[in-house]
């Protein structure tokens, strides 16, 4: 079997950017009822958008409506899972049991899938969700590979499982965190994470019976990361995955960039791809990593894949995101008579640059950028202004959509 590839989709320019690059399905939000709420989501109107635009390239489409409402919202979250299914949403990722017994009555044509944040890690719980209407479960991210085979076999195959392979870790059980409350006054069950946990943190603890045994909670170098987790990234275990039977591959970000999602999905699609056409004689291509190692992120780990997050909490040792190279720009035509590409420039280009390009089903194609010209043709030594048209002329095919990126 198999498995879905499901991306991240924050606004309309990254779900454009999962397709582009080979997602079986996106997953996005409203502008309310979502736990992202520092993503740019989606109005009523852009929903019906982004239905169509994927439906219409086979691409699914999953909504986020997992935050704990209170009863006050009901009627207004009555009204918005009915607009979903009547848009044609291909489902509703939902927590609450209320949200599922609503959703039940008020759009029994909707799709339910059980969020990560339901905390899920066991058969039984699987099939308790599935006997109230759900069709998919995202487990929790605390559980290892063994585990997820283990409630795979346990479960009759109309329960499908879906599980985070990629991306950011939260140092709370399945999210759940009260820190952003406390601190700032942003609740991050309701999608409005000021992530705390990614602070530097400084200074001593002590226990209250033992005031005088005193605890630094500093590193080498003056800073402690004390709850801040690694990104994880399961690029080397893609068959392991598919072996576990898990239906649905999910890829972290829908508050990272529209780059940072072309790379991901397309690298986990190449890895796929490889090992669905040929499992006997797939190898881990090194140029996966490197895919991977080109976008802005923490240090990698595999989550809790093969780590017990009781004795090894995962946690960063060095500050902040890794970063790596940079988006330059995105082609928005084919080539012309001369060769020359246009595009669309996100970051500062100049002449003589070594650049890349990303396209679908390959990792970054070099080449230098040893001539460059404006929109009429003229000739140009550098391209500063975003959102400017320029011309290159790459020595190989590239089409709309392709991104051009640091070398």
């Amino acid at each position: 079997m198999r498995p879905e590839l499901l991306s991240p989709a924050g606004d309309f320019e990254k779900l454009k950017s999962a397709i582009y690059f080979g997602a079986d399905a996106v997953y996005l939000a409203g502008k309310a009822f979502g736990m992202r709420a520092a993503s740019g989501n989606f109005t009523n109107e852009e929903l019906v958008q982004a239905v169509e635009y994927a439906h219409e390239r086979g691409v699914r489409v999953y909504v986020t409506v997992n935050i704990m409402p209170r009863d006050a919202e009901y009627p207004v979250l009555e009204r918005y899972l009915q607009y979903l299914q009547a848009i044609g949403a291909d489902a509703a990722i939902v927590s609450d049991l209320g949200v599922v017994a609503l959703a039940r009555v008020c759009a029994p044509n909707l799709e339910i899938h059980i969020s990560t944040q339901a905390s899920t890690v066991s058969a039984a719980t699987c099939m308790a969700w599935h006997k109230m209407g759900a069709r998919r479960i995202v487990l929790a991210r605390e559980l290892s590979l063994e585990e997820i085979a283990a409630i795979r076999t346990a479960l009759p195959d109309e329960v499908e499982l879906e599980t985070f392979v990629h991306g950011s870790m939260c140092v709370a059980y399945s999210g759940r965190c009260l820190l952003s409350q406390y601190y700032v006054g942003r609740d991050a069950n309701r999608g409005a994470c000021a992530q705390p946990c990614r602070w530097i943190y400084s200074g001593e603890i002590a226990e209250e019976k033992r005031a005088s045994e005193r605890l630094p909670i500093v590193e080498d170098g003056g800073e402690s990361f004390i709850m801040s987790s690694k990104d994880m990234c399961m690029i080397a275990h893609v068959p392991e995955l598919v072996q576990a039977g898990i239906n649905s591959l999910k890829l972290e970000g829908r508050v990272r960039s529209a780059y940072y999602t072309a790379v991901v999905t397309n690298t986990y699609k190449m890895a796929l791809d490889a090992y669905m056409k040929d499992p006997a004689g797939y190898h881990f291509d090194s140029a996966w990593q490197r895919e991977l190692d080109s976008v802005s992120h923490r240090e990698y780990d595999t989550g809790f894949f093969f780590h017990n997050p009781k004795t090894d909490p995962n946690l960063v040792t060095q500050p902040g995101y890794i970063r790596e190279k940079a988006y330059l720009a995105v082609a928005v035509g084919s080539a012309d008579e001369q060769g020359r590409v246009p595009f669309v420039q996100r970051n500062k280009t100049v002449r003589g640059a070594a650049v890349e390009i990303l396209a679908p089903g390959c990792p970054g194609r070099p080449f230098m950028a040893d001539a460059m010209w404006d929109a009429a043709g003229a000739p140009l030594e550098t391209a500063p202004h975003p959102g400017m048209t320029f011309l290159l002329r790459p020595p190989f095919p590239v089409q709309a959509g392709d991104v051009l990126r640091e070398g």
